[in-house]
């Protein structure tokens, strides 16, 4: 079943930032958890979330360059973690519920973008280890610590629009294309939230999945300068182009989406502008909107079984 979706007008744009989505919330006595949390729009979100008074934990493949990224930030600490590596993200898991610390928002902000081939763990394509394993493991392993009312934030990208779920294939072992195993771990974090508020809303744990919009930051450090320019990323005076972001604007869906009431009734749904997205009219990702693969709950539902089995982790089975 395709579960669609239309915009509903909350007041806010593609113009607002991370900090104004948050200017009224208070989250004193909450935790957020921020993968990427010490990069590009990931550090805007921690920014953020700990101006408004929340407790931030950072996950970090470079605890010392997080450390670095986040010194001065009153409120956010700084913990180790390679998403792709899952023996590590047990391990985190398992230290967080030592501490048995409740947790009340997670954003699965980190990722990575059109990587040369590159295998991991029992050799899993990259893009879908990091972006989308990982973070399946790691929501499930934090299980137990996910607060009633907690919010799960997923990080897509309008690149869904290049590929669906490869059921095939999704390691693509034969005819690798870096966008395209891009685009498939994109679609693979909408589906993840579309399937995990099924499971979680009767105990209200909601998820969602956003596009945050685009943004050049160093998510796209595997992509030569020559190939951005030539993609129109970038004027002839050397700024992004027209439509595309700041990383304080591009943060802003992910901490709306991690706090607003407006979604109260909206579980799963797939965000943009700090907005529900509607569908797509174009290929044109710079407008966005969603293509009906991630809004499939039939494809969400198969996916968790196919993460499930990769993983051998569901905290929500």
């Amino acid at each position: 079943m395709i579960k669609e979706q239309h915009e509903i007008g909350t007041g806010f744009g593609a113009a607002d930032t991370a900090d104004g989505v948050l200017s009224a919330v208070g989250l004193f006595g909450r935790t957020a958890l921020v993968t990427g949390g010490y990069s590009g729009i990931g550090l805007e979100m921690a920014r953020a979330l700990a101006a408004a008074g929340a407790s931030v934990v950072v996950p970090a493949r470079r605890p010392a360059e997080a450390e670095r990224a986040l010194a001065g930030v009153r409120g956010v600490e700084v913990d180790e973690l390679d998403l792709a590596d899952l023996a590590g993200v047990r391990a985190f898991a398992e230290r967080f519920l030592r501490r048995g610390r409740p947790l009340d928002i997670v954003i699965a902000a980190a990722g990575i973008m059109a990587c040369p081939e590159t295998r991991v763990g029992p050799g899993w394509e990259a893009h879908f280890a990091v972006n989308h394993l990982g973070h399946f493991a790691l929501v499930n392993l934090l299980r137990p610590m996910l607060s009633p009312g907690a919010r799960v934030v997923s990080l897509t990208s309008s690149g869904h629009f290049l590929s669906g779920i490869r059921w095939d294939d999704p390691h693509f072992r034969s005819s690798y294309d870096r966008w395209k195993a891009y685009a498939q771990s994109k679609a693979a974090n909408a589906l993840f939230a579309l399937h995990l508020d099924t499971l979680g809303a009767a105990e209200g744990i909601r998820a969602f999945a956003v596009h945050p919009g685009s943004i050049l930051t160093p998510l796209q450090r595997h992509v030569p300068m020559k190939e951005q320019r030539a993609q129109g990323w970038w004027t002839e005076e050397g700024k992004p182009a027209a439509g595309f972001k700041t990383p304080r604007q591009g943060a802003a869906t992910a901490v709306w989406a991690a706090t607003s009431p407006l979604l109260d009734e909206h579980g799963g749904a797939y965000c943009q502008d700090c907005d529900l997205a509607g569908p797509a009219t174009s290929d044109d990702m710079l407008v966005g909107g969603y293509k009906p693969w991630v809004r499939d709950t039939d494809a969400a539902e198969r996916l968790w079984e196919l993460s499930a089995g990769l993983t051998g982790v569901d905290g929500f089975g």
